[in-house]
């Protein structure tokens, strides 16, 4: 895609990071969710203090994906002890690919989703996990596109809501 880059976001991208992450989770999740737990599970997941203390573990690595000096999505993954579950050291969870409504349908998640295999190789790791709301059925058919395969649910709590997450892997040939 023209004029798309992808940088690895820093500690002056916080701010950003938290007003893309809670805008996308909004246009994402608002229909399908209570306002009360949507506001409790943003105001924890999306405050400075949480964004900042994952932005400085050096197991968590944040990618902005920037077009046309616009800034309009990020990837988030995490290595070792930072994944949300497996804390697999052979794997890497990718945590969040989030572009902004306004820009999806231009491959941006498929270019972040390439960036996320691309560091996972690198890293000389076996898999890519990930959890995936199991009523996200755009996300889990972009992700069975790729080639990743459900093995698992675990809760995700949004606000007092529990709610399943398939979980689904992909294995890599390093």
């Amino acid at each position: 895609m023209q004029n798309l880059i992808i940088r690895k976001a820093n500690q002056s991208d916080i701010e950003l990071l938290q007003n893309i992450g809670r805008q996308t989770f909004f246009e994402k999740f608002t229909e399908n969710n209570s306002e009360e737990n949507m506001l409790k599970y943003a105001a924890e997941a999306y405050s400075f203090e949480k964004t900042a203390s994952e932005v400085n573990n050096p197991n968590s690595q944040f990618y902005l994906a920037t077009l046309n000096n616009q800034t309009v999505g990020y990837l988030k993954i995490n290595f070792g002890d930072a994944q949300t579950e497996l804390q697999d050291p052979q794997a890497l969870e990718l945590e969040r690919i989030y572009v902004l409504k306004e820009f999806q349908g231009k491959k941006i998640g498929q270019m972040l989703f390439e960036k996320t295999l691309e560091l996972a190789k690198e890293s000389k790791l076996s898999y890519v996990w990930l959890g995936v709301w199991e009523e996200n059925s755009d996300a889990i058919k972009f992700y069975e596109k790729n080639g990743l395969k459900a093995f698992g649910k675990h809760i995700f709590m949004l606000g007092n809501d529990p709610q399943t997450d398939i979980m689904m892997k992909i294995e890599l040939n390093c």
